[in-house]
């Protein structure tokens, strides 16, 4: 009876989980349980690590799924330098930066002293999620992934503080420099991930990447949340504000942004419409606010020589 079970229900599951029959074929191929039967697959145990999708499409330049997918690479391998640069010191390996398109350093980035041992366990997991993030989508983009782009962790952060008013023009901000500054520099990110994921969801027609982007939407938010909540048990609302504030003055006239705080000073951990529903960013307008600036350009800010693929221009914000 339990046998009967488990082989209806990773039956039932495989079907969801993939578009067409095709794509169930990869799935079973590149999980290597092909051959074994649905009972063999009930045995194995049915882990989607990304593999399944390593016949994606190349990026052509088109707004296929392996843009999508490669626009989304860009921005986890910026948030992964930024934590694990901040936990251990190091960022990702050889292994995990190759790709097409013009392969960059990273500048800045150092271990963080963590005076909480909450804030870096909260860090650890991040940086160990967002690793992974990295890792998954280069498997599901196989021959298509992109090469990880020049990142800017030093300058970046001290012209995103400035456009803020946290610090004055000519100062700068050492965002490894202590926990709290770390904290307000995961800000910067955290925010735009969830609304970049949402945003970006009606570009993919393959509803087996969807549900892997759906997946990694949902850890973002995980995150974004954590991050919200620290800053505000800290009592770091009104530099958390000014970030708020600046990344609204970058993406365009519709207020998309929400601080720690609501107007009446009570905690705002989950940002989101009258619906309760997350806010949207189009690819463009999260480009506006990794390359600080509201004007349609192709690089600058936290990827000063831009992102790789075919998803690389930021809106005419201006």
């Amino acid at each position: 009876m339990f046998e009967g079970f488990s082989k209806a229900f990773v039956r039932e599951a495989i079907n969801r989980s993939a578009e067409n029959a095709v794509d169930r074929r990869r799935f079973l191929r590149a999980a290597g349980l092909t051959g074994l039967g649905v009972a063999g697959v009930a045995t194995a145990g049915v882990m989607t690590t990304g593999a399944a999708f390593a016949d994606a499409p190349a990026d052509d330049g088109s707004a296929t799924d392996a843009a999508v997918l490669n626009f989304a690479l860009n921005l986890e391998y910026l948030e992964a330098e930024f934590y694990l640069r901040g936990v251990t010191g190091e960022g990702l390996k050889d292994k995990q930066i190759d790709g097409s398109g013009k392969l960059g350093e990273v500048t800045g980035g150092r271990q963080v002293k963590f005076e909480s041992k909450l804030a870096a366990q909260y860090a650890r997991e991040i940086a160990s999620d967002e690793r992974a993030h990295v890792d998954f989508l280069r498997a599901a983009l196989g021959d298509a992934k992109v090469a990880r782009p020049a990142i800017d962790l030093d300058a970046a952060f001290s012209a995103a503080a400035t456009a803020a008013g946290l610090i004055k023009p000519g100062e700068t901000f050492d965002v490894f420099a202590n926990e709290d500054n770390f904290l307000l520099g995961a800000f910067v990110f955290e925010d735009v991930g969830v609304t970049a994921y949402k945003g970006a969801s009606p570009l993919v027609t393959n509803k087996t990447f969807l549900e892997a982007a759906a997946g990694i939407l949902a850890v973002e938010a995980y995150h974004a949340g954590l991050v919200r909540t620290v800053l505000l048990s800290k009592g770091l609302e009104v530099p958390a504000g000014a970030i708020s504030d600046a990344r609204d003055s970058l993406d365009g006239p519709t207020d998309l942004d929400q601080g720690i705080v609501d107007e009446n000073g009570d905690g705002n951990i989950v940002p989101a419409d009258e619906n309760a529903i997350a806010y949207s960013r189009t690819p463009g307008q999260v480009l506006n606010i990794v390359y600080l600036n509201p004007a349609s350009v192709t690089s600058g800010g936290f990827f000063p020589n831009g992102v790789n693929g075919a998803v690389n221009t930021s809106d005419d914000n201006a």
